[in-house]
């Protein structure tokens, strides 16, 4: 096919073998069952309640049973011709003779859902109804197992709450009811959690009367009877969390400025977040219920280490994973390293490296390599207590352990030794607080962080009014067949040609008018099944306009288009597999539906960290812990771009709250900020370089991240080495030509040229400027087909 025939044309020609579309397909639905599968988390399993024996009968109680919620909403929802719930997976398993299901209560939970579907109400923000008497006595009566289904939703734009008794992260009162009346009814009962983010444990992590818990989380498309095949036992469970499980919301260091302020977030907390909290921070050990790294199986492994030691740099440590039981099985190992105290204080323990065995037989075993480079263990001194604005390995020992979740850990003989205190990598200052006051330190105290003025730019220009701004559509680019004739004889220069190496991208831009370079830095509109507008379109010079699509749970269309595209597990149960190869795979798969659609970018991977439960975006992101993120998300891109669509790896940076998303400011320390709301994608740039990056909304220490140099330039590509372009998110609140200024290549899903010319006619943006900026945007095109 000729280059960019997708996106000048609109051939909707398949992908697959055989002429097959690949949207959609069998194979990808299968790989989205398969992948939600081994993301599941088992939480528990009391005297071998599951899996379920053959024949057992099983009576589902909670709407969540048929309420299933495929993902989260806004943009990462996706249309899909069907999903199953749990109550599909079992009825399927039903017909297999595997489980018998309870037909009349299955029926009396379809019908109310229904009901309330019909009026208005979405999926997962249903009521929870009152158990009819007769049911309940009925199915005492029959079922051997209670099944409980707990169901949850949340989406862009908002964030959830963490009342007790009003719903969310805590049961509702409708829903506590339920699970009183059917714990007080059976004997044995197990409970599915679909969740896109954490939620409260408590009610069943320490009940007597709960004996099994399946955290099944936002399975996409197949979720449901991706958990039936859990629960019966057609999969073993291997999937281990990637966030600490607490007692309360208030047992979370974020909670307490969490609902502070809709204007700013202080991130007193700092490093300490997750399990660095939990595990490090006096008395906060005791509140955990489900510790950072667990996850049940239905076979015991042995995690034993051969040997550990360091080499050119990097820690290398070999494990052997032995399956010891009667069930074949999938073991995540992890390695953890806990550095000296010295000035500047650690958390207790730090994930370091982890690695995922194959699928064992009874019996089996296989040795993984967990390597872990002695630089990585450094901390960032933005005080100056060892030396300012440098990485640092304090002198001391740091040991090892290994194990299957922070808590479940063996002790390496081997210790790394660091004689004398040594900067691994000196930076300078950026992106430094202007008005957090305090951070949290290892021993639960406090210390004062210095305050800087920030040194950006302020906006020139009579601000534009935002009000006016939101969901404004780009212009679309035309030409006459007269005005395309004049131009191929007079041998304008077109991408084309660049393309082909008969001439440079300098040499076409010279070409470009003012006006049509500040064309070039904003959305286009769409064309085809798109609805997130393009990029490029400039069809005097043979610039096509590449559409971007929403993700990251699935290739979004709109319903009304038709087309029915795969629904992914959501981001946080592919982080619980701890596979990035799986990960790599969902990656490559969804890109081909995004590609046989016509369509050049993803807008995916997610990766903000998860600092508090309430997030409404937690099902868009990856985990709590830097390292898991960086390697997820990575994984990801390498997958997507082997299908030769650019990856847009966002929200950079700190977009870890939904309220006032546009305008609410991230006070962070630029420790807290490298060493954890930087990390991940810091990792994923330096191992998959994905073609564009997508600033946040919010502001950052008092500027807009969209507009901040330090960040776009200094951090992301100086310091990096990113080579691709960064694109805002869609219609965010920041002024145009400062972004440009900073490194912001394209404002989507419009920008603003006329803001741009008046900018430059007043000097505060220069051509050189703008032609940097559409440069990386047209480099961009160019690795498109």
């Amino acid at each position: 096919m000729k280059r960019w025939a997708r996106a000048l044309y609109q051939p909707c020609l398949p992908l697959g073998r055989d002429g097959q579309r690949v949207t959609g397909c069998e194979e990808h639905i299968q790989l989205s069952r398969r992948a939600a599968a081994e993301g599941m988390v088992l939480l528990k399993n009391e005297k071998n309640i599951l899996p379920f024996e053959r024949g057992t009968r099983l009576a589902l109680f909670g709407k969540g049973s048929v309420d299933y919620v495929k993902g989260g909403g806004g943009s990462g929802d996706v249309t899909t011709a069907y999903a199953r719930s749990l109550q599909d997976g079992l009825e399927i398993k039903e017909k297999e003779e595997k489980v018998q299901i309870l037909a009349p209560l299955g029926e009396f939970y379809r019908e109310n859902v229904k009901a309330q579907y019909a009026r208005g109400i979405e999926s997962g923000m249903t009521a929870e109804p009152e158990i009819p008497c007769d049911l309940l006595e009925k199915a005492k009566a029959w079922a051997d197992i209670a099944v409980i289904s707990i169901c949850r939703f949340s989406g862009e734009g908002w964030d959830r709450k963490g009342v007790p008794g009003d719903g969310d992260f805590y049961l509702t009162k409708e829903e506590q009811k339920m699970v009183e009346a059917v714990t007080a009814s059976f004997d044995k009962v197990v409970v599915v959690l679909n969740v896109g983010g954490m939620a409260d444990t408590s009610w069943f992590c320490c009940s007597d009367k709960i004996q099994g818990v399946l955290l099944a989380w936002q399975g996409g498309m197949e979720g449901g009877l991706a958990a039936a095949d859990l629960l019966c036992g057609d999969v073993n469970p291997s999937g281990k969390l990637t966030d600490t499980f607490a007692g309360t919301f208030d047992d979370y260091p974020s909670s307490a400025g969490f609902n502070e302020s809709e204007e700013y977030v202080d991130y007193t907390e700092d490093i300490y977040v997750g399990y660095r909290y939990f595990e490090t921070i006096p008395g906060a050990a005791k509140k955990v219920n489900y510790p950072f790294g667990f996850g049940l199986s239905y076979t015991e492994f042995e995690i034993e280490p051969v040997r550990a030691g360091e080499s050119g740099g990097v820690i290398r440590v070999d494990v052997k994973v032995t399956n010891m039981g009667n069930r074949s099985g999938k073991e995540v190992v992890q390695l953890y390293y806990r550095a000296p105290q010295g000035l500047l204080g650690k958390p207790l323990e730090v994930l370091g490296a982890f690695g995922k065995t194959d699928l064992l037989a009874a019996g089996q075993s296989q040795i993984l390599r967990l390597e872990l480079p002695a630089a990585d263990m450094a901390s960032y001194d933005d005080l100056g207590k060892v030396q300012a604005s440098a990485y640092v390995l304090e002198a001391g020992s740091y040991s090892f352990k290994v194990g299957n979740s922070v808590r479940n850990t063996v002790k390496l003989d081997y210790e790394y030794q660091v004689e004398e205190t040594t900067v691994t990598e000196q930076l300078t200052r950026k992106c430094a607080p202007t008005a957090l006051k305090t951070r949290l330190l290892a021993d639960g105290s406090f210390e004062s962080l210095t305050l800087y003025e920030n040194r950006y730019e302020k906006n020139g220009l009579v601000p534009q009014d935002i009000e006016t701004l939101e969901g404004v559509e780009p212009d679309v680019q035309e030409i006459t067949w007269q005005e395309k004739k004049e131009w191929t004889d007079e041998g304008r220069i077109t991408l084309e040609d660049v393309a082909e190496g008969k001439s440079s991208l300098d040499q076409l831009l010279e070409q470009l008018s003012d006006r049509e370079v500040a064309r070039l830095l904003g959305g286009q509109a769409n064309t085809g099944v798109a609805n997130t507008y393009g990029m490029g379109s400039l069809p005097a010079y043979g610039i096509p306009n590449i559409m971007t699509a929403d993700g990251p749970a699935g290739l979004r269309i709109r319903e009304e288009c038709g087309v029915y595209t795969t629904a992914w597990p959501c981001a946080t149960l592919l982080a619980c597999t701890w596979n990035p190869e799986l990960v790599f795979e969902v990656g490559a798969a969804g890109a081909a539906e995004v590609k046989e659609n016509n369509i050049g970018i993803w807008l995916t991977p997610a990766m903000n960290i998860h600092r508090s439960p309430l997030c409404g975006r937690n099902f868009e992101y990856y985990s709590e812990d830097p390292l898991v993120s960086g390697k997820m998300g990575a994984a990801m891109i390498r997958g997507i771009q082997s299908r030769h669509v650019g990856a847009s790896m966002k929200h950079f940076c700190c977009n870890n709250k939904e309220t006032n998303r546009k305008d609410s400011d991230s006070r962070v320390s630029e420790r807290a900020l490298r060493e954890i709301y930087l990390k991940g994608f810091e990792i994923a740039v330096k191992e998959a370089q994905p073609w564009t990056v997508m600033s946040s909304y919010n502001l950052m220490n008092g500027y807009p991240t969209s507009c901040n140099p330090e960040l776009l330039q200094g951090i992301l590509r100086d310091e990096w080495g990113f080579e691709g372009m960064v694109t805002t998110d869609w219609w965010n609140h920041a002024e145009h030509y400062l972004e440009v200024k900073a490194g912001g290549d394209i404002k989507m899903g419009c920008g603003y040229p006329e803001r741009i010319l008046e900018a430059k006619e007043k000097g505060l943006v220069s051509r050189e400027e703008m032609e940097r900026c559409a440069k990386r945007i047209l480099q961009m095109i160019l690795k498109i087909d």
